[in-house]
């Protein structure tokens, strides 16, 4: 049995601690026991689960794992101090807001023998699955993934390439690896609105958009607009409702991962798949961030 911490009681935080007290039957999930939770606020007990303090969370010999649910600014330093207590950790996406320090947590966590998961329910969504079949072994022509959203505070969610990572991870998983060619943002502050657009290239040089928008009252919605040699995706297939929620798929998989049962092989696919969609989310803030060229 591993025993679990869940830091950071928001709606993830809630449905984390929802999964632990109420496993699967005969999934990997029963191997994981839920010893309490942290938060910055008071509960006393949620359910029968306990509040316990970062403190106690981090020098517990019976917590072997933490599941991270907090602010994304926050993740960064909260997976540095689990892995360094000696702990596996699973963490909300995206793991930091920069490429450099999600490097060093992962070379941490390799170096100290952990399992470091990162959420990407985004893959595991029926919506997804029935897409990747549609797209397998179809050859691009060109592609559009635009995402509207109500308004994040980006001092905790940090820069929409990195708050969105989960589009990119669509992309990256769909298309394989892509090079950012140009990057640009919109802001109004008035009317609180943010529009990000990203044009990226295949390494067949194809050209693919993502736009990442957002501001008050938006419909969190996703289009697609994929063409391929054999004609244009505009709509979502059809999709079956999952008979398992997405964050207990997602922790069987690091439960998984925790008994060994994973292979090597799929580790490493996915550990470049987070690694480099964090590297571009980087390149994707550092083009927008850059002055307007003024040409004389």
């Amino acid at each position: 049995m591993f025993g679990t911490v869940v830091v950071g009681v928001g709606i993830a935080g809630l449905a984390r601690i929802r999964d632990l007290m109420n496993p699967m039957p005969s999934s990997p999930s029963e191997h994981l026991k839920l010893i309490g939770f942290v938060s910055r606020r008071s509960f006393g007990n949620i359910n029968d689960a306990k509040q316990i303090s970062l403190e106690d969370a981090l020098k517990n010999k019976d917590i072997h794992a933490a599941f991270i649910s907090t602010e994304n600014k926050s993740h960064e330093e909260t997976i540095r101090m689990f892995l360094e207590a000696g702990k596996h950790v699973l963490v909300e996406y995206p793991m930091a807001l920069s490429a450099k320090a999600a490097h060093e947590l992962w070379e941490m966590a390799e170096q100290k023998g952990k399992v470091l998961h990162v959420e990407h329910i985004e893959l595991l969504t029926e919506e997804y699955k029935q897409l990747k079949k549609e797209v397998v072994g179809k050859d691009l022509v060109k592609g559009t993934l635009h995402f509207t959203g109500s308004v994040l505070d980006e001092n905790k969610s940090g820069f929409p390439a990195f708050s969105g990572i989960a589009r990119l991870t669509w992309l990256i998983d769909l298309f394989g690896d892509l090079t950012v060619t140009s990057a640009t943002r919109e802001k109004q502050k008035d009317k609180n609105y943010s529009r990000m657009t990203v044009h990226f290239q295949t390494a067949n040089k194809k050209p693919l958009t993502w736009i990442e928008e957002r501001g008050p009252g938006m419909r969190r919605e996703k289009k697609i607009n994929f063409c391929f040699t054999s004609g244009c995706l505009e709509n979502f297939p059809e999709a079956p409702r999952s008979s398992v929620g997405l964050f207990m798929q997602d922790q069987n998989l690091f439960a998984k991962k925790l008994l060994g049962q994973v292979s090597k092989e799929e580790l490493a696919a996915e550990k470049w798949r987070i690694l480099r969609c964090l590297d571009l989310a980087e390149v994707i803030q550092q083009h927008c961030e850059e002055p307007e060229k003024i040409y004389s």
